[in-house]
């Protein structure tokens, strides 16, 4: 049976496969407390997870000497490092993945989590081995920029018109509208609904189950 829109599924990381946002807020405020920094609200720090991690800092804290930025990301990674081994799959992820896969689906993460944070979590979930390219913040450029979108499809030889972005922030959906890329949203990882939907996302799932349905009946 022909496909019906896609052949290769990118994937963002936290807050779309791992159930993580609460743990990167958290972290994100410990390591502005260890430095006597201003403590930014959650809604702020939830706003800049998908982004690589020193440009996650500049923003979330723009008015601070930049001397800091780097001092912000090494407290970030020893607060995520001591509960990184606490984080799960969202319900549903395993199982979605194995049917994509077994489908015939190229699958790849695109993430702004380093290349050693993606290993460590795809390796305590068991899915190293799932995903037939990944991309991370540390390679190249930070989304919303399209160069991890352009870099996944250019090594798996793959059409960029035939290609979906599945991300839980407006940064994942901004990647793939500057790459010429589909785009899906879902609602249950660090942006608000309102500000995924101006990006004008093809679809829009509320849980994973949801998002299952749609690719089974729709990619």
């Amino acid at each position: 049976m022909a496909r019906k829109q896609f052949d290769l599924i990118v994937f963002d990381w936290d807050g779309t496969l791992m159930d993580s946002t609460s743990t990167i807020v958290k972290c994100i405020q410990a390591a502005a407390r260890d430095l006597a920094l201003p403590v930014p609200h959650e809604d702020r720090a939830a706003h800049v997870i998908g982004l690589g991690l020193h440009e996650a800092m500049q923003a979330v804290l723009p008015d601070v000497d930049p001397s800091y930025y780097p001092r912000m990301v090494e407290r970030y990674r020893y607060h995520f490092l001591s509960r990184d081994h606490e984080l799960c799959l969202f319900k549903g992820v395993q199982e979605m993945l194995e049917e994509l896969s077994q489908s015939g689906y190229f699958l790849a993460v695109a993430t702004g989590k380093s290349r050693v944070g993606l290993n460590r979590a795809m390796n305590e979930v068991k899915l190293l081995s799932m995903f037939d390219a990944t991309r991370c913040a540390d390679e190249t450029f930070s989304k919303p920029h399209p160069a991890m979108l352009q870099e996944l499809t250019r090594e798996l030889g793959q059409d960029m018109r035939r290609t979906v972005m599945i991300g839980d922030t407006t940064h994942d959906l901004l990647m793939a509208n500057n790459a010429g890329a589909a785009a899906v949203a879902v609602q249950y990882g660090a942006h608000p609904v309102d500000q995924l939907h101006a990006c004008q996302p093809l679809y829009s799932a509320q849980t994973v189950a949801e998002l299952h349905q749609w690719l089974s009946e729709n990619a």
